[in-house]
């Protein structure tokens, strides 16, 4: 199944309170606007973060199970939120490679159609555990 974006965020941010997925530096991590020569590159190639998970800053943006809303967070709960019943997009998380740096923070959302097929975005499955 696709992450929430809290399970997103939490994997993300692997235990520490950093700007990227990993460092507080985009070039050691992440692939974006301003180092990716336009391009896709292959996973682990940057560093991991601390719980050894590559590449959820920058490169792909990924898809979250979350639908959109801007203001959801405002009123959510503070613990483990589900998100909106619905929406006119779901959530992805990470920046891209061709997206500006500010997208790759752990803490940026952005919102794509639900029917979007493009080369900035990808998923990562998780895993329910009985």
């Amino acid at each position: 199944r696709l992450p929430t974006e809290a399970e997103w965020e939490y994997a993300a941010r692997g235990g520490e309170d950093l700007l990227y997925s990993g460092s507080n530096s985009l070039s050691v991590v992440a692939w974006s606007s301003s180092n990716s020569g336009n391009t896709t590159h292959p996973v682990a190639t940057k560093q991991p973060n601390a719980w050894g998970l590559y590449d959820m800053s920058g490169n792909v943006g990924e898809w979250t199970w979350d639908w959109y809303d801007g203001t959801y967070y405002s009123k959510s709960p503070s613990w483990d939120p589900e998100g909106p019943g619905s929406s006119s997009g779901r959530v992805f998380r990470g920046g891209c490679w061709l997206c500006a740096d500010s997208w790759a923070r752990v803490t940026n959302r952005e919102l794509n159609g639900p029917t979007a097929n493009n080369s900035r975005l990808g998923f990562r499955l998780a895993r329910t555990v009985p």
